[in-house]
C-alpha cells in the first residue's frame, strides 16, 4: 500500500482525479490476478507492476499508459485474456498490454527465435502505439534494478540483451535518462569485475579533478558574465559504461579517457547558443575539427545541441555542450517529453516525437522485407543509431546515413524503388562508383536507369538495415520469378518428351501432383522445378501417369531427346561454376541443385564425377546458337620476369576486345612468373582468338587454359 500510495501521490500532480481512480481500480485488478505470484526475490509480483509505473509517472505519462504499466504481465503470467481488459479498461490500455506481452502459446526451435519473434512483435505494436516501447523501457529498467535476484548465466543474457537492443532503442527514442542507467546496471551484471575495477578507479581520481574543474567553471562564470549572458553551467562527470567503451574501442587508458573535462552550458534561446560558442572560443582555444552542430542539423532521435572541445588550463581538453533550455528537456526525455510537457508543446519536443514516428515507419518497411524475425532482428540491430553521416540531395535535402555508409544506402535511404532501379552516382558532381562511402558535407546524385537492377555484390559493402534488405527481397522476388520461367520449360520439355502437351493435361492430373506435393499451385509447382527441389522428368510422367520406371526417365533425359538449350539469360536459377568455366561452344552438362537449379558444368570437369550415381538429376543441354552476353573464363601462363611483363598481355587482351576480371600473379622461381587471369569472352573462339595472341608474346614461353 505504501508503493501504491506513493504512486498515488506523482500521479496527482498532473492528472485527473478520474483518470487516478481508473489508476488504483488497475492496481486492484491485477493485484487479484497476480495474487500468490512471488518474484524470485520473495516479493509480491504486483510490487513490479507498480515500480514500472513509478518510472513512467515520472516521465508524466498519460493514464492510459499507467494503467497499462500497473498490468502488463497479466495477460502473459495470469489466465487473463485481451478481451477482459478491452471490456474494463478500454481498447487502447488492451492493445498496449498485448504489445508488451511476449508470445508464450507457440512453441520455439530456440530461444534466440523466440526472442527475435518476441522483439518483432512488440515492435510492431510499437509502430501503432510508441507508448508500447515505453512501458517495455520501464517495465526492463526495473528488472534491471533487481537483476541480483537471479542466477549468474540468467544475469549475463539479460545484461547482454540489454546493452544490445534496449539501450540503443533508448538513445534512438532520445530517452538518454533511461539509456544512462541501462547501460550502467547492463555493464556491472555483464562484466562485474571490470566494473568494480573503474568504479576504484574514478574514486581515487575524483579528488584530484575538483580543483581543476571548479577553476574552469568559475572561468566560464565570468566570461559569460562579462558577456551578459545568464546561463547554467553544470560540470558532467562521465560515465562509467562510455568510459569503458572509449577505452575498448580507440585502445585508450583510463587517464587519456578520464583527464577529459565535460560541461553543459544551458541558456535561453537558440541565438545565445551560437554566442556561446564564441565567447567560450575567446576564453579558451578550440580544437581544429572538433565542432559539430547538432542545432542546424539534429541527431535522428530530435537531440539538439552545439559541441566544441577546448585547449583548457594545463592543457586538458574540455569538452562543452551548449544548448537551450528546451533542447536540454528533449535530450534527457527525447520523446517522452511529447507526454512530459503536453501543454505549450514546442517545436523540439514535437520534433523527437515525429523523429521516432519516422524511424517507426522505416522499421515497417523492414518488417515487410525480412525474410524472418531472426533477420529482422539482426537488421534492426544494424539500424539502431550507428554514427551519422549527413549528405545532401542535389535539392538539398538532409539524408542521415550510418558512418560507411555508400552510395547505393543513399539510394535506398530516398526510396527503395530509386535503389532498385539506380546504375550510378554523382559525388560533388563527379562520377564515383556505388560502392564509395560518404561523409559528411556530400551532394549525392543517384543516376538511374529503367533496366537497372539490385546487384547481389552490393551485399558485400550496404551498411543499412534498409539497403540489405530490400537487395534481398528483391532478388529472391527476381529468382522465383525466373526459377518459375526455368521450371516451366524444364517440364514442358520432358512432356514433349512423352509426346504431351501441357495444355492437353486436365485438371485432374495437375490438382492430383500438387495435392501429392502439398503444393498451393502450378507457379509453385514450376517454382519447386526451377529450383532443383524437384526433378522435371519424374513430375512429367506422374501428371501423365506414364509407368515409365525412373531409370528409364533419366535415360529419355539424357540419352534420346533433344537437349535443353541454355541461352545465358535465365538468371540466376542457371549458374556456371568457377571450378571449369564453361563458355559457349564448351560440351557441358546441367545438373539439378537444391535451391539453385541447374548448374552447368563442362564436360570434362573433374567435379561431375560425384554426381554419376544421381543420373535422374542430369540435363542434357547445349548452348543457344546465339548468345548475347559475355562468360568469364580462366587462362594461366609462363612468362619471363621482365619489366611491363604485365601490361603488355594485358594490352595484348584489351585488343581482343576480352575484359580483364581478376589477375593473380604467383612467382615460381627467379626466371618465370605464372599468371593467371579471369577474362570475360563471347566464346571458344573468342577463347582461342585471346590465347594466340598472348602465344605471339615472346615472354610468354606457355599458355594453357
Amino acid at each position: 500500500m505504501q508503493q501504491l500510495n506513493e504512486l498515488v501521490r506523482k500521479v496527482s500532480t498532473y492528472l485527473a482525479p478520474d483518470q487516478v481512480e481508473k489508476i488504483e481500480q488497475a492496481y486492484s485488478f491485477g493485484a487479484r490476478a497476480h495474487d500468490g505470484q512471488h518474484r524470485v526475490s520473495g516479493e509480491p509480483y504486483i510490487y513490479h507492476p507498480l515500480k514500472v509505473a513509478q518510472i513512467l509517472a515520472d516521465m508524466h505519462m498519460d493514464h492510459q499508459t499507467l494503467i497499462a504499466a500497473l498490468l502488463h504481465d497479466v495477460i502473459e503470467d495470469t489466465p487473463t485474456v485481451k478481451q477482459e481488459l478491452s471490456r474494463q479498461f478500454g481498447k487502447s490500455v488492451a492493445e498496449l498490454v498485448d504489445g508488451v506481452s511476449k508470445l508464450t502459446q507457440i512453441n520455439f526451435d530456440s530461444f534466440e527465435e523466440a526472442q527475435a519473434q518476441n522483439f518483432r512483435k512488440m515492435l510492431m505494436a510499437m509502430s501503432n502505439d510508441i507508448r508500447v516501447i515505453l512501458v517495455k523501457l520501464a517495465d526492463r529498467l526495473h528488472n534491471m534494478r533487481t537483476l541480483g535476484a537471479l542466477r549468474p548465466d540468467k544475469r549475463r543474457r539479460i545484461a547482454r540483451e540489454t546493452l544490445e537492443i534496449y539501450v540503443p532503442i533508448a538513445q534512438r527514442l532520445g530517452l538518454n535518462n533511461i539509456r544512462l542507467e541501462l547501460e550502467e546496471l547492463g555493464f556491472s551484471a555483464l562484466y562485474p569485475m571490470r566494473h568494480r575495477i573503474l568504479t576504484e578507479q574514478v574514486r581515487k581520481a575524483r579528488g584530484h579533478r575538483k580543483e581543476i574543474i571548479n577553476k574552469i567553471r568559475n572561468a566560464l562564470r565570468r566570461r559569460l558574465r562579462q558577456e551578459k549572458i545568464p546561463a547554467q553551467i553544470i560540470g558532467r562527470e562521465k560515465h562509467l559504461y562510455g568510459i569503458y567503451q572509449k577505452m575498448k574501442n580507440n585502445g585508450l587508458s583510463f587517464n587519456e579517457v578520464y583527464d577529459v573535462y565535460a560541461f553543459r552550458i544551458i541558456v535561453d534561446s537558440v541565438n545565445t547558443c551560437y554566442r556561446v560558442v564564441g565567447t567560450v572560443h575567446n576564453l579558451y582555444k578550440p580544437v581544429p575539427g572538433k565542432f559539430k552542430d547538432y542545432i542546424a542539423i539534429p541527431k535522428a532521435n530530435g537531440y539538439q545541441s552545439l559541441h566544441t572541445i577546448l585547449f583548457g588550463p594545463y592543457g586538458v581538453p574540455i569538452e562543452v555542450q551548449i544548448r537551450a533550455q528546451e533542447m536540454n528537456d528533449v535530450a534527457e526525455s527525447g520523446i517522452a517529453a511529447h507526454w512530459l510537457y503536453k501543454t505549450g508543446n514546442t517545436g523540439e519536443r514535437s520534433s523527437a516525437h515525429k523523429r521516432a514516428r519516422e524511424w517507426l515507419h522505416s522499421i515497417m518497411e523492414l518488417q515487410q522485407t525480412a525474410g524472418n524475425s531472426q533477420e529482422f532482428l539482426e537488421n534492426v540491430k544494424v539500424d539502431l543509431f550507428p554514427d551519422a553521416v549527413y549528405a545532401f540531395t542535389p535539392k538539398g535535402k538532409i539524408i542521415e546515413l550510418p558512418r560507411g555508409a555508400t552510395a547505393v544506402d543513399f539510394a535506398y535511404a530516398i526510396h527503395s524503388n530509386v535503389g532498385n532501379s539506380c546504375s550510378g552516382v554523382r559525388i560533388n558532381r563527379r562520377l564515383a562508383p556505388l560502392s564509395t562511402q560518404l561523409f559528411s558535407g556530400q551532394t549525392v546524385e543517384i543516376i538511374k536507369s529503367p533496366g537497372a537492377q539490385p546487384n547481389p555484390a552490393w551485399l558485400n559493402f550496404v551498411v543499412t538495415a534498409k539497403a540489405r534488405s530490400s537487395i534481398r527481397h528483391y532478388l529472391k522476388n527476381l529468382q522465383q520469378s525466373e526459377a518459375i520461367t526455368l521450371g516451366k520449360r524444364l517440364l514442358n520439355r520432358q512432356l514433349e518428351i512423352l509426346n504431351v502437351q501441357y495444355d492437353q493435361l486436365t485438371a485432374g492430373q495437375i490438382q492430383t501432383v500438387l495435392k501429392e506435393y502439398k503444393l498451393e499451385n502450378e507457379n509453385a509447382l514450376f517454382l519447386e522445378i526451377g529450383l532443383g527441389n524437384r526433378i522435371a522428368p519424374l513430375i512429367a510422367r506422374k501428371l501423365t501417369a506414364t509407368g515409365k520406371k525412373i531409370d528409364d526417365a533419366a535415360k529419355i533425359n539424357n540419352g534420346h531427346s533433344k537437349p535443353f538449350v541454355i541461352k545465358g539469360t535465365e538468371g540466376m536459377v542457371v549458374n556456371f561454376p568457377k571450378c571449369c568455366y564453361p563458355i559457349p561452344g564448351d560440351p557441358i552438362i546441367g545438373f539439378a541443385s537444391a535451391e539453385r537449379g541447374i548448374v552447368i558444368h563442362n564436360q570434362s570437369c573433374k567435379n561431375i564425377a560425384e554426381f554419376k550415381n544421381q543420373p535422374d538429376k542430369w540435363f542434357n543441354v547445349e548452348w543457344d546458337q546465339h548468345i548475347g552476353r559475355e562468360f568469364p573464363a580462366h587462362i594461366r601462363m609462363n612468362a619471363t620476369n621482365q619489366r611491363g611483363v604485365l601490361a603488355t598481355v594485358a594490352s595484348a587482351i584489351s585488343d581482343q576486345e576480352a575484359n580483364i576480371i581478376n589477375v593473380d600473379i604467383k612467382d615460381k622461381d627467379d626466371r618465370y612468373t605464372t599468371l593467371e587471369f579471369i577474362i570475360e569472352v563471347r566464346d571458344r573462339q573468342h577463347l582461342a582468338h585471346v590465347m594466340r595472341r598472348i602465344r605471339n608474346i615472346k615472354h610468354v614461353s606457355q599458355i594453357s587454359r
